[in-house]
């Protein structure tokens, strides 16, 4: 599976390993998930990743 996945984009691969990525900014000194519309165009594209894996995962699984 890893290797189906990494063929894909390596970068899924990456998001199963260590979880998802969400985008973060800093608020009152504190770290809080970035708004949706405030990401860039590359943190979209690292948090699609996840996206991505749980696609191909759930598609891989059979109904039972």
């Amino acid at each position: 599976m890893q290797i189906f996945i990494e063929s894909i984009d390596k970068g899924i691969w990456d998001a199963i390993v260590n979880g998802p990525y969400t985008p973060k900014c800093v608020v009152e000194n504190k770290q809080v998930d970035k708004p949706w519309s405030e990401w860039t165009d590359e943190e979209r594209r690292r948090a699609q990743y996840d996206c991505n894996s749980k696609n191909i995962i759930t598609s891989s699984l059979s109904m039972d």
